[in-house]
């Protein structure tokens, strides 16, 4: 029995059975998470920021990067209708985000592709440097949700 139970353990591990079902194990929890936010929709806009948000208060290390038209969410000037049933913006929900710890970045291309500069990014948002943001897609604890 000894030997069935080393020959079958030998057989799991050179497979890598083993470490494939240990990764996806639900005890295992992302460590990261990197909400790459490009629609002009306000309740998807609005349910990212609430996703995030509640992950962040389960202890994950949230990263928001905003491109395309959901970039507007960093400008100062932005301002959303209020979402039901919470009667918050998408902007307030995130500025509650970076409150909490979370980092929001606009890609590189938006600023230059709207005609927009630094200057108008709300406080707490910078832009993305491409090799950081790929470097972070890459790591194994990070999860990447799109949106």
């Amino acid at each position: 029995m000894k030997n069935v139970l080393k020959k079958i353990s030998l057989a799991v591990l050179s497979t890598g059975i083993g470490f494939s079902a240990m990764a996806d194990s639900p005890t295992n929890k992302t460590e990261k998470a990197l909400f790459v936010l490009t629609s002009d929709s306000l309740q998807t806009q609005g349910m990212s920021m609430v996703l995030a948000n509640a992950m962040a208060k389960q202890g994950v290390q949230v990263n928001v990067l905003l491109c395309d038209k959901a970039g507007d969410l960093a400008l100062k000037t932005t301002v959303s209708q209020p979402l039901k049933p919470m009667g918050i913006t998408p902007e307030g929900l995130m500025m509650n985000l970076i409150k909490s710890g979370a980092q929001v970045k606009v890609c590189a291309l938006y600023l230059p592709n709207k005609g927009a500069n630094k200057d108008e990014l709300r406080e707490g948002i910078t832009v993305a440097s491409p090799p950081e943001m790929a470097a972070m897609m890459g790591q194994q604890e990070t999860k990447v949700i799109s949106n």
